[in-house]
């Protein structure tokens, strides 16, 4: 599939790049999907897939897992290349298609959309000692699958939705749960923050506002954390088997830099059409910036179809760019 020329090539498998894949196919475009972790779904699948989202058009509520699993249900319908575990490094226009070097292999096509979330993320360190040790073996960045951390004493770092969240989703399932953060005020959800905050009061959670963690220690995996309060030093040690550090990630762009695309503050401008400065390469989704953006799946959603169309155009300039409504499409009634 590698040196196979593909209309299309959708950068990134998460929400908007699903929507994109499968935009693709019903505009009877060619299509691959290239994305660099081992599962498609982004970030989505990575960090939050026990986690419900309320603003998806058509669902009161939906587990993100859930919502990934008819997404890829509806982007594979037409059999896109599935490229995953790979990343692009280099992007060369040839006169005629774009070369993508990449990782492994060197792939071929004719337009790029590029949905790439906010480009590779890296999660903001824990500043103790021990975090380096520990990676992996007892601090983790998500709850994939809940049923893990039952029974298990659970120290959840941070101040925002995702530790929130996962918080209230652990507190009755993990035999103890502790949520530290280093001063008492909230970056997420005020509805969250109160739900939060009356669980504390019923001491189905240890809150530790004021506090930060000194140490991870143990041997093979993490045994114990000590926590130290920010206004007086003073240390205390905890039972622990599960740290969840809930910092933020650092966002990066990566090698997209070096392709010739303008790049302002890891963001993407792109016009009305979601066209980069470079011809042919269109991106939609948290990657990209214009007036008026909003940084939500729904949002992407629009953005993959307004990309998609206007990539067919660029590849077929006879194509209209208003595909119409799929009700009365060829396509669905073969």
């Amino acid at each position: 599939m590698a040196n196979e020329l593909r209309d299309i090539t959708i950068i990134g498998g998460g929400p908007t790049g699903l929507f994109a894949a499968f935009f693709a196919g019903m505009r009877g475009m060619s299509c691959r999907i290239v994305d660099s972790l081992p599962e498609l779904g982004g970030q989505l699948t990575a960090l939050y897939p026990e986690k419900y989202i309320h603003d998806v058009g058509g669902f009161p509520k939906v587990l993100a897992k859930d919502l990934v699993r008819d997404l890829t249900e509806q982007a594979l319908q037409f059999g896109p290349d599935v490229i995953l575990e790979e990343q692009v490094h280099e992007v060369e226009w040839t006169g005629s298609h774009f070369e993508m070097r990449c990782t492994h292999d060197t792939y071929l096509s004719k337009a790029i959309v590029i949905a790439g979330g906010k480009g590779a993320f890296e999660p903001m360190p824990l500043k103790c000692v021990g975090y380096e040790d520990f990676m992996h073996k007892g601090i983790v960045y998500a709850v994939k699958d809940p049923e893990a951390f039952r029974h298990k004493h659970v120290i959840v770092v941070g101040g925002g939705d995702s530790a929130l969240d996962f918080v209230l989703m652990l507190k009755d399932i993990a035999a103890s749960i502790k949520l530290v953060h280093r001063r008492d005020g909230w970056r997420a959800h005020e509805a969250t923050v109160t739900q939060m905050e009356v669980a504390a009061e019923a001491g189905e959670i240890d809150l530790r506002t004021f506090h930060e963690v000194r140490e991870v220690h143990g041997g093979d995996r993490v045994a114990r954390v000590t926590l130290f309060d920010n206004r007086t030093d003073e240390d205390t040690t905890f039972e622990c088997d599960i740290v969840i550090s809930c910092l933020g990630f650092k966002p990066d762009l990566g090698p997209i830099k070096a392709w010739g695309i303008e790049v302002d503050k890891n963001r993407i401008p792109v016009d009305q059409l979601m066209a980069t400065n470079v011809p042919g390469i269109f991106a939609a989704g948290d990657i990209v910036d214009y007036l008026g953006k909003l940084d939500l799946i729904a949002t992407g959603f629009s953005e993959a179809a307004i990309a998609v169309n206007n990539a067919v155009h660029f590849v077929d300039p006879s194509a209209r760019v208003n595909p119409g409504h799929s009700t009365n499409m060829k396509i669905f009634k073969d």
